[in-house]
């Protein structure tokens, strides 16, 4: 470890800061770093914010970081280091921060985490199409003959199709194997090796959608992804099955789903919308065979102190000079969130 500690500044939104930095994690903090006034700010405009950067070597950055623009950047001629305790930096890196060769890392595999025990659970009651006979319940009380239309109430055999070999799609993967299922992921960038060792099959995706039961979207929101799942690829699945998402709701095309499931073809379970929230007039709200949530997935709560913890160890490397392990460069942000 170094025997001057760096300067650094906590870049995020206030009530983020108050939920990721407890007493353990400030500690910590204070054990690695210098902190001045301000400690934590989500405004890098105001002049007192703008002269401590000025001595800053390190951001610790969170959900609330504005933009690192070449002008604020300006303002940090020691920045070195930013260390992100959330998951895509996309919403405040720009080109002057790879241009200054500065060193970013996150935490997204430990927000990887979360989200493949959410899809988990949202698979195991696929399965049994749990949600949606929660609803039929409601309607039919006290007479259970609605089971019948769900059609069969199992989870051992399923066929289930992973969409992106991903942080996330690769845990899914794994926890996959507590389940007696025929795991089919489709990925161009994955490697057969690997998908075999995490207990799937890589096939194309057309005959991924042909064979499941169960669809499971794991891609980053790109240029190239957006409506990869779409009314052609919706088509393609067989009646029954269920469309999961816990990725971003740009990669599947919400009007074409509107239709398959107000059609009753398909069942849904969506945690991730587009837009998001979705208009108080979209038919999904209303349709038996549709599950949303808020955008819940991911760190929530006790969870993003798994992920700051994490970005203070990348801290602790960086402070040893040892390698990163979550670096993310200007060349990740083709393929990756």
């Amino acid at each position: 470890m170094r025997d001057v500690r760096p300067q650094a500044l906590l870049v995020m939104d206030p009530s983020k800061f108050a939920v990721q930095f407890q007493e353990p994690q400030l500690r910590r903090l204070q054990d690695l770093v210098e902190l001045a006034d301000p400690v934590v700010t989500g405004d890098l405009d105001a002049a007192h914010v703008r002269r401590r950067l000025r001595e800053v070597e390190v951001l610790v950055t969170s959900w609330g970081c504005p933009p690192l623009t070449a002008e604020r950047l300006a303002d940090a001629p020691r920045l070195r280091a930013i260390f992100h305790c959330a998951g895509t930096v996309r919403t405040f890196v720009t080109d002057e921060v790879w241009r200054r060769d500065i060193l970013v890392t996150n935490a997204a595999d430990e927000n990887a985490i979360p989200v493949a025990e959410f899809t988990l659970a949202a698979i195991i009651f696929a399965g049994k199409k749990a949600p949606f006979l929660a609803q039929d319940a409601r309607r039919h009380r006290d007479d259970w003959s609605y089971l019948a239309h769900r059609g069969e109430l199992t989870n051992r055999g399923r066929t289930i199709g992973v969409v992106g070999f991903s942080r996330t799609g690769r845990r899914v993967v794994e926890r996959l194997r507590s389940l007696e299922a025929d795991v089919l992921i489709a990925d161009p960038y994955a490697d057969p090796a690997e998908v075999s060792a995490a207990g799937g099959r890589l096939v194309g995706l057309d005959e991924l959608l042909r064979r499941c039961d169960i669809l499971t979207l794991h891609v980053p929101a790109l240029p190239s992804t957006r409506h990869l799942i779409g009314a052609r690829e919706l088509a393609l699945l067989r009646d029954g099955a269920t469309v999961i998402n816990t990725a971003r709701g740009a990669v599947l095309d919400t009007a074409a789903l509107e239709r398959e499931c107000a059609m009753g073809r398909l069942d849904a379970i969506l945690d991730v919308t587009e837009p998001e929230p979705l208009p108080a007039t979209s038919p999904l709200y209303d349709l038996p065979n549709v599950m949303i949530t808020p955008h819940v997935a991911g760190s929530l709560g006790s969870e993003t102190r798994r992920m700051s913890e994490s970005a203070l160890d990348e801290l602790e490397r960086y402070l040893s000079g040892e390698p990163p392990r979550a670096a993310v460069t200007a060349a990740d942000f083709l393929v990756s969130a």
